[in-house]
Order: C-alpha cells, then sequence, then structure tokens
C-alpha cells in the first residue's frame, strides 16, 4: 500500500513539475512580445494584437483538426462555454496591445499580467464554488505587489498623460480578465473530458477567426517593410501558437489560478528584456519588484494541497490529500490523449 501510494505521488510530482515548467516557458515567450513590438513602431496595438492572437489561433485549431473531429460532440454540447472562451480570446490581445501603446510596455504588461490571477481566483470561486487557499492569496498578493513596483518604478518614463495612463490601466484590467476566462474556460472543457488539444484548438481558433476581420481592417501597416512582417511572423509563431501550445499542455496539469499566478513571470521577463534590449532603466523599486515576483513562485511551488483531479464527463473537484502524504502543488491529471 505504501509503496504504491509512493509511486502515485512520484507521478503526480512529476506531473506537477511538467505542468509548472510548460506555463513558466509561457510566461518566457509571452514576455518578448512587448519588446517585439516596438521593432514594429508604424503598427498599431489592434493590428498587432489581430495578427498574433488571429494567425496564431488559427494554427491551434489547424493542428488540431483530428482532435476537433473526435470532440465535436463534447463540443457542440458545450457551446456555450466555447463561445464564451472565444469571446475571450478575440478581446483579450486587443485590450492588451492597446493598454501597452497607451499607458506603456510597463504598466499595460504588469496590470494585465497582475490582474489575472485575482480574476481567475474569483471566478473559480464564483462558478465552482472552489475556496482559496491561503497559499494561493498569498502568491497572489505578492504577484499583485511586485508587478505594481514594477509598474511604479517605470511608470513616470513613459511619457504618457494622465489619461491615456488611465485608459491604459483600464484596458490592463479588460486583459486580465478575459485572458483569465479563456484560461478557466479551457480547463473546464478539460473537466467535462475534451482533450487538451481539442479545447484549446476550439477556443482559440474560433477566436482566431474573430479577429480576422479586425486584422483586414488594420494589418496593411504589418505587410509595408519586412521587418514589421518578420514582428508579426514572430508574434504569432512563437509567443502565440508555440506559446499558447506550451499553455494548454500547462492548464492540463494545474488550475487556471495557479497557471495565471505562474505567468506573473511574464512581466519579470518582460522588464528585464526592456533593460538590456530596448535600453529602458530600471530602478531599485523596478529590482525589488522583481525580488517579490520571485517569492510568489517560490510559494506557489511550496503550496502542498492544490491538487486537482478531473472527473471525465464532469467538472473537476479538489480531493482531500491524504494524510500521510500531502500532495504536491496544481496538478491535473491529463484528461485524455489529445
Amino acid at each position: 500500500m505504501n509503496g504504491t501510494v509512493s509511486r502515485a505521488v512520484g507521478r503526480t510530482g512529476r506531473h506537477a513539475g511538467l505542468g509548472v515548467a510548460a506555463i513558466l516557458l509561457t510566461a518566457v515567450l509571452w514576455g518578448t512580445t512587448g519588446t517585439a513590438a516596438t521593432f514594429a513602431p508604424g503598427a498599431g496595438p489592434l493590428a498587432i494584437g489581430a495578427a498574433a492572437l488571429g494567425v496564431g489561433g488559427l494554427l491551434q485549431a489547424a493542428i488540431a483538426l483530428p482532435a476537433l473531429r473526435r470532440s465535436r460532440r463534447a463540443l457542440r454540447s458545450h457551446a456555450g462555454l466555447v463561445a464564451a472562451g472565444a469571446a475571450a480570446v478575440a478581446v483579450y490581445p486587443l485590450a492588451f496591445y492597446s493598454s501597452m501603446h497607451l499607458g506603456g510596455v510597463a504598466i499595460g504588461t504588469v496590470v494585465s499580467l497582475a490582474s489575472a490571477p485575482l480574476a481567475s481566483g474569483v471566478l473559480e470561486r464564483v462558478l465552482e464554488r472552489r475556496p482559496l487557499s491561503r497559499w494561493w492569496m498569498t502568491a497572489a498578493l505578492l504577484g499583485v505587489l511586485g508587478s505594481g513596483l514594477l509598474c511604479l518604478s517605470r511608470a513616470g518614463g513613459s511619457g504618457a498623460s494622465a489619461a491615456d495612463t488611465a485608459a491604459g490601466i483600464g484596458l490592463g484590467l479588460v486583459a486580465g480578465a478575459t485572458y483569465a476566462l479563456y484560461s478557466w474556460v479551457v480547463h473546464r472543457l478539460m473537466g467535462h473530458g475534451v482533450g487538451r488539444a481539442a479545447s484549446m484548438g476550439a477556443v482559440f481558433g474560433a477566436g482566431g477567426a474573430l479577429l480576422l476581420p479586425v486584422l483586414a481592417l488594420t494589418g496593411a501597416p504589418l505587410l509595408a517593410t519586412g521587418q514589421a512582417f518578420a514582428v508579426a511572423a514572430y508574434m504569432a509563431l512563437v509567443p502565440m501558437f508555440l506559446g499558447y501550445f506550451l499553455f494548454g499542455v500547462g492548464l492540463a496539469r494545474v488550475r487556471p489560478s495557479t497557471a495565471t499566478t505562474l505567468t506573473l513571470t511574464e512581466p519579470a521577463v518582460a522588464a528585464v528584456l526592456a533593460v538590456v534590449v530596448v535600453g529602458e532603466r530600471l530602478t531599485g523599486a523596478g529590482w525589488t519588484g522583481l525580488a517579490v515576483l520571485a517569492a510568489a513562485l517560490v510559494v506557489l511551488a511550496l503550496a502542498p494541497t492544490n491538487v486537482v483531479a478531473h472527473r471525465p464527463g464532469g467538472p473537476s473537484r479538489t480531493p482531500a490529500a491524504p494524510a500521510a502524504a500531502p500532495a504536491p502543488a496544481a496538478v491535473t491529471p491529463r484528461p485524455g490523449t489529445d
């Protein structure tokens, strides 16, 4: 019995490690988007957002076609969830890149990413009646504090007016809420027995299709120069396509609230790239913010009771951890082979 429990805990730990690693790599890739966008100054935020997630979303659907065919009945039975997720996917990049355009790269990134874990936790609490652990609340609080320090350290040099900054913050909150919503939708579809590839392909493919009209209306500057086109191609293929593929791998193994908290790594990556590549300067408060974000990740890594199990055909639940073997942090067994 003890050997069986030990093997199960070991498998769960490896599952957790893969999910956390996938989410952290996703955050690193996403952290490059703000810096990459500075190399296409002639393109507006709507064009960049529509190109990045519009094309990236359609590519997600393309590689998931076999899984989508196998899961079409299950997806039709949860059409409302898919529609909500697709709408969130379509709104997110427009709000996110507009937030960076108006308030500055630092403010747009940190507000969007810092608000997402809070929105995700609220969604789980309200829609699933899932209690929020003290570990998660501590990590989320540290993440918000660290992101706020980053924001304050660089807001003074952004050159944005007070009105633009306020609008950027507001759009960042919209981006954070929609990011949390589509993360929750994908995780929920997996909890209902839809495979990872089909869940990601349906939500991101439909969301990408919704962004095509925006791209058609605003995307001409992305074709004006080879550099602008290269930026658009990079955004679509690397942070969006590859990044969201890895994000789906992570969401199959961790709760949405944990995933969105782990992606608080993104503003730290964005800040370092801004210093090294763009030439921005980071104050002492900014470096302190990076340290606080690192502390948030440590708290998540040490959290003992965030195991999530999927019940095929039904929503995910949080079982009690065995008394003799505390559960590793934030794991969801993969609910299928897709």
